[in-house]
């Protein structure tokens, strides 16, 4: 082994990254294509402007108030691998490998892939030959087509820029958030100014009226959907499988704990980049949906072509170049979303593997100080699940996982407050005990709410999580051996 690779293998992190570039991580890794689409979906469910914001608010306090709750947590373990070191500290490590498995198999792999396919399928607005409909390959047991082609195509240069260090990741996050943080601005602004025509008074109408689609398929095969209402436990339960999208759309906010140790003044500057990024894009996501009811009626952002609702909306506003509008933001979006998100998913398998729990490679950085191996194989098992065409399905399961080891989390915080009392907290959680508490409750409700109208993929996602037991007691009995 020649002596730079040795220096590679014992070198650690460096801090490089200033308090606007850990915010830019937070902002870029929670904006991707959610926000343009998901909200048709949840109308659905719902069926009424109240609570189609509703659902908004809920996220958008459940993902600030989790945020600003680890901020305690980074500050009291500022390391690279964020959450699972928390976990692993309040509980023990086992907990905290469920999660590293959790996060490798499903959670940050299948959002990776989840992202990409987005960009290709709004990248075929543009050059038609990349979309979904041109088959590339069918070998019978799965069709390859050119979007997939591409989306894996974008995760392999996003990682290989990864790997030349995290300056030129630091680039391409700081430029495409900002791009889109402005882009959106704008789009909404446009939206509420300049409007042909408000739907704004009559989609607040019985505005708590809540009501379901119900489809049903004529004799000619042609889908028609009629509204039913719904209240009690059936409202919980349409509020929980309709807030996977905006859970989904608004999560990613905790990959800025994975690269504490590259972060300058992690004590201070993760908390204050969590509380920054997770609060604009929460106003965004807002802003974005009450914009969509002042230019669009109830029942074309419920039945939006594709759910694709800010092309609607965007075409109501600006005519036909709408399209092409949205579907350049959505590229720019999703480009800089990926980045974030495959730059900070390897510093989780790094620190497991430093554990003696992953494998040994991912464990070492690079001649540019970072986890190249991790980078790689994270690269290898999202451009798989590019493939398994099973997008809906990933994110109800993922939507699931990561709200339970957000639970999981931050009680944490209440566990390590009796166990580690005189550990220094150089930033406590905003509203203790109080607002986590609340944040307990509400992400509890919406798992059990998920599993009564979502059961088969929340519990598959439940099931991969302990799958990840017999592993964990594999790598001990491997650790022994060695």
């Amino acid at each position: 082994m020649s002596t730079n690779n040795e220096t590679a293998e014992t070198s650690e992190f460096k801090p490089r990254l200033g308090a606007l570039d850990a915010t830019m991580i937070v902002a870029g890794g929670m904006i991707g294509s959610g926000i343009f689409i998901v909200s048709s979906s949840i109308t659905r469910y719902v069926g009424s402007a109240g609570w189609l914001i509703a659902a908004w608010v809920i996220t958008g306090f459940m993902t600030i108030t989790a945020a600003v709750s680890y901020g305690e947590l980074s500050a009291m373990y500022p390391k690279a691998g964020g959450q699972y070191v928390y976990l692993k500290k309040a509980y023990n490590p086992l907990v905290g490998f469920l999660f590293g498995w959790s996060f490798f198999s499903v959670i940050q792999t299948a959002t990776i892939a989840a992202v990409a396919v987005a960009f290709s399928r709004f990248t075929a607005y543009l050059i038609p030959a990349v979309g979904e409909n041109n088959i590339l390959a069918d070998l019978g047991f799965i069709k390859i087509s050119a979007a997939q082609v591409l989306a894996i195509c974008l995760i392999v240069f996003l990682t290989y820029t990864n790997t030349r260090g995290v300056k030129e990741s630091k680039m391409i996050q700081n430029t495409f958030t900002f791009t889109k943080l402005i882009s959106l601005f704008g789009l909404i602004i446009v939206g509420f100014l300049f409007t042909k025509h408000s739907f704004w008074n009559e989609n607040w109408i019985n505005a708590f009226d809540a009501k379901q689609a119900i489809p049903s398929t004529g004799a000619d095969g042609v889908v028609t959907h009629s509204w039913l209402p719904i209240g009690g436990t059936a409202l919980i339960g349409a509020m929980a499988a309709a807030m996977v999208g905006s859970i989904f759309s608004s999560d990613s906010w905790n990959n800025v704990t994975f690269i504490a140790g590259e972060i300058k003044n992690p004590q201070r500057n993760i908390g204050l980049s969590l509380f920054l990024g997770t609060s604009i894009v929460t106003l965004i996501y807002m802003s974005a949906n009450l914009m969509y009811l002042n230019v669009l009626p109830l029942h074309d952002i419920a039945f939006a072509e594709n759910d694709r609702v800010a092309i609607a909306a965007a075409n109501a506003v600006l005519g036909n170049i709408g399209t092409i509008v949205i579907a350049v933001m959505i590229m720019i979006s999703t480009f800089g979303c990926n980045n974030g998100l495959i730059l900070a998913g390897a510093r989780v398998y790094y620190t497991m593997a430093k554990d003696g729990l992953f494998f040994k490679k991912t464990g070492t950085l690079n001649k540019n100080e970072v986890p190249a191996y991790g980078l790689w194989i994270q690269a290898l098992v999202a451009s798989l699940l590019c493939l398994s065409g099973k997008y809906g399905d990933l994110l109800t399961m993922v939507s699931f996982i990561v709200v339970i080891f957000y639970v999981l989390t931050i009680i944490g915080i209440f566990i390590l407050r009796k166990k580690e009392p005189n550990m220094p907290r150089p930033y406590k959680a905003f509203g203790y005990p109080f607002l986590p508490a609340i944040y307990i409750i509400m992400a509890t409700v919406f798992c059990i709410g998920l599993v009564y109208t979502e059961p088969k993929y929340s519990l598959w996602g439940l099931v991969i999580t302990l799958l990840g037991i017999p592993l964990y007691y594999i790598a001990l009995r491997n650790q022994k051996t060695e």
